[in-house]
């Protein structure tokens, strides 16, 4: 049965590649060679599951749901070619996890093997184990899709960028469209948005930006549900995500002063939105050096925090929602001090962490 457009036994595979088990093949019956981990293919994993898996000889992993067991890491001892035949068997046949030919397995939930808390992805949740057929395949992709989104970001990509995201992801993946590729035409939009601000086409310009934010969030989606990130794509997305939203700010400074709108002091609110980006950034770098945790996921108030803070969309938030009133030039402003009253927010964070620390270590509340 296909999942974004490919076999679940290739989505399987690749995360079994993953997991540093290359040599995956359909089960013949024969030939068992130790270890020997079985996988019902009618069935998608997460990733970490597989890995955590991977990592647990002797177990034999059930749905949570109902306990029934679909996949098995045979040890050594129990990789005698019958033995296997017969694990494979009562998986295929959905016997429950007393049966016989489980003997010598410990059973195990999704939740047994992997730690729930995702500091990748900054949330906390089950790792998904799906049954896979006609009838869930949509509920099934929508399932991973949301196991790929980040638990701690900003509004727009929270809320409002979610369903329509799905819709593109599936067809990027129906016709073979990489995240390298998507990433590539975020960068290109990077550069049109630039230009547009530059000569005040504000409307246009925002357009692009939102377009550009929204494809910034399919590449990453669309790499993770098909198992497709490399480390080389990472660095392409995170660079260009680090480094553009101040130069935007910058231009729409500029721009201002190409329709006969300039700010009274265009250097100093430049110096702040380009600085106070900069020092924002700094600031979560210092708070991960001195707490091992990122600042936005300590309190709940600091993940509710980051849905607004002025980052790249709720500053294009602010921009837009200025420029239908006609006030580009004010929304700049109020783009201005809001990074302002981010940064001081963020020190005082970090102070106040400094002070809980003394108490204890510091936990994140997604922990638990």
């Amino acid at each position: 049965m296909p999942v974004w457009s490919m076999p679940g036994s290739e989505l399987l595979r690749r995360a079994l590649l993953r997991a540093g088990i290359a040599d995956a093949a359909p089960w013949t019956g024969t030939d068992a060679q130790a270890p020997l981990l079985l996988l019902r293919a009618d069935h998608v994993y997460d990733a970490s599951l597989v890995t955590g898996l991977a990592r647990r000889p002797g177990t034999l992993l059930c749905r949570p749901e109902d306990g029934l067991p679909v996949a098995a890491y045979l040890a050594d001892h129990l990789t005698d070619t019958a033995l296997a035949a017969a694990v494979a068997a009562a998986l295929l046949a959905g016997r429950p996890a007393g049966d016989p030919a489980f003997a010598g397995l410990l059973p195990a939930r999704p939740a047994d093997l992997v730690d729930l808390y995702n500091k990748a992805l900054r949330k906390r949740a089950n790792p998904y184990l799906l049954s896979l057929d006609a009838g869930t395949r949509r509920a099934v992709e929508w399932e991973m899709f949301g196991g790929s989104y980040k638990g701690v970001t900003d509004a727009i990509t929270k809320h409002v960028w979610p369903r329509p995201a799905f819709q593109v992801v599936r067809g990027c993946a129906a016709l073979g469209i990489t995240p390298n590729q998507v990433t590539f035409a975020s960068l290109v939009l990077v550069f049109v948005a630039l230009w547009l601000f530059a000569t005040g086409a504000w409307l246009p310009g925002l357009l692009a930006a939102w377009v550009m934010t929204f494809l910034d969030t399919v590449d990453g989606k669309l790499a993770r549900v098909t198992l497709t990130s490399t480390p080389l794509g990472n660095v392409f997305d995170h660079a260009i995500d680090l480094i553009h939203p101040p130069f935007w700010w910058l231009a729409w400074i500029y721009g201002l002063s190409q329709v006969g709108m300039p700010l009274a002091h265009p250097v100093a609110v430049g110096v702040i939105v380009f600085g106070g980006y900069v020092l924002q950034r700094l600031q979560e770098g210092l708070f991960l050096a001195l707490y091992k945790m990122e600042i936005h996921v300590w309190r709940r108030f600091d993940s509710f925090f980051r849905l607004w803070i002025a980052r790249r969309n709720p500053n294009l938030l602010i921009l837009s929602l200025f420029t239908l009133f006609g006030r580009p030039d004010w929304g700049m402003l109020a783009v201005a001090a809001w990074t302002v009253f981010g940064c001081l927010e963020q020190v005082v964070v970090t102070i106040q962490a400094g002070l809980a620390r003394r108490r204890g270590p510091l936990r994140s509340w997604l922990e638990g």
